[in-house]
């Protein structure tokens, strides 16, 4: 072995070199040293079997070598790192052997994020299924079966640029705030020691200024007429009459509904604040009407209830695809939704005061004068933007919006 290291001729680790090798004569091996990274070094067989290895005297035990894995799975970048953390043990009188056994044993990302998961989001969050989903969708192939210790600030990077690049700015700036709340959290409970996320440059995002407009709202309507899920239906039609919230809305509990007052309770929103909701007239229709044809084996809990352990809907986004390609209307979010009404109660002459109160947006500039209302005028500007808005849909009166729900009954 030594006269092998010895014999071994140093060179730049890069690809290119790497490629140009030669193989050595069949039955034997050939071993490269990187200019670079001491003790990194690169074996190369008859086979073409290439391998990274770390070669280096460890006190009171003698030359020891630590293979690192084969290239080109591993790239030379992710070979030079880890001879580094070896190096880094041996100089803090580590056995590098012993360091790796640990490594094995070390979280990986999916065991993390599993934890932040039980343990913080569904505790915590009432968007905790967007975070599942974010992971399974964004984070699990690149990230799920790496080592904590072996996600750095460039891999969580190349993920921010990938989606980025596939036309999702605003999505990319989320998924890595995800990843900077996993590791955050996971500081705090000693799971880890550095957040990685840490330091990369976000998109720079515009305000969006979507709502439905007039000659879009009788094609939306119509399509909500011919939407058969019933539970789908009334939800979008809820979150357009009432501004709230989309998790809100999910997570509606009959209980918290008072049909002879025309409110809402939120007991705790986005904000962390509550908010009592302004049901009109069109609103307590839909939901007057859920209770007549409400099945016997349906759950009573929640307004739209659904099959998964939270007991009410979790993902509207196939329904909401459905209604957005029946109407032909694009680029339109469930959010905006909630700013439709807002839009249409600024129509209606309502003040940033009113549609601010109705919303229950919170900003410390606003919100002394926002607790001094009370709900007339918020109802009556709700009110007021529902009419101008079934109006402009060719719907004359509550009535008609019921029967959306019974076109297809």
């Amino acid at each position: 072995m030594l006269s092998e290291v010895n014999m071994a001729t140093r060179i730049n680790f890069t690809k290119a070199a790497i490629d140009a090798l030669p193989l050595p004569e069949s039955g034997k091996r050939t071993t490269y040293l990187d200019s670079k990274t001491a003790g990194l070094q690169l074996r190369i067989t008859s086979n073409d079997i290439v391998t990274f290895s770390v070669y280096r005297r460890i006190k009171s035990r003698g030359p020891e070598r630590i293979t690192l894995g084969r290239y080109p799975d591993m790239t030379i970048e992710q070979a030079r790192r880890k001879a580094t953390e070896i190096n880094s043990d041996i100089a803090n009188d580590l056995n590098p052997s012993e360091v790796k056994k640990g490594r094995k044993a070390e979280l990986t990302f999916s065991d993390l994020f599993e934890e932040y998961l039980e343990r913080h989001s569904k505790l915590n969050k009432k968007t905790w299924a967007e975070d599942k989903s974010k992971f399974d969708t964004y984070l699990a192939k690149p990230l799920g079966n790496k080592k904590l210790s072996a996600i750095d600030r460039s891999s969580i990077a190349t993920i921010h640029s990938r989606i980025t690049r596939n036309g999702h700015p605003v999505t990319a700036n989320r998924v890595k705030a995800l990843i900077s709340s996993i590791f955050g959290w996971a500081i705090s409970a000693g799971l880890c020691k550095t957040n990685p996320a840490l330091g990369i440059k976000l998109n720079r995002e515009h305000s969006r200024d979507r709502f439905i407009q007039g000659d879009e709202l009788p094609k939306f309507f119509q399509a909500l007429s011919d939407e058969e899920n019933d539970i789908m239906r009334d939800y979008f039609l809820l979150s357009l009459l009432t501004g709230a919230r989309r998790a809100n809305v999910l997570s509606m509990q009959w209980k918290d509904v008072n049909l002879k007052r025309g409110e809402w309770r939120i007991k705790e929103t986005n904000n962390g604040t509550p908010q009592t909701v302004t049901l009109s007239p069109e609103a307590l229709s839909i939901l007057r009407n859920r209770i007549r044809n409400r099945k016997l084996s349906e759950p009573t809990t929640f307004v739209f209830p659904g099959d998964g352990r939270s007991g009410h809907l979790i993902e509207p986004k196939k329904g909401w695809q459905r209604i957005l390609e029946r109407a032909g209307i694009d680029n339109l979010r469930i959010h905006d939704l909630r700013r439709t009404l807002g839009s249409w109660q600024a129509r209606t002459g309502a003040s940033l005061s009113i549609i601010g109160k109705s919303l229950n947006h919170k900003s410390p500039s606003t919100t002394a004068i926002y607790a001094r209302l009370d709900l007339d005028p918020v109802r009556k500007s709700v009110n007021s933007a529902t009419r101008a808005m079934m109006a402009s849909a060719g719907i004359k009166n509550s009535a008609n919006v019921v029967k959306i729900n019974r076109q297809k009954a």
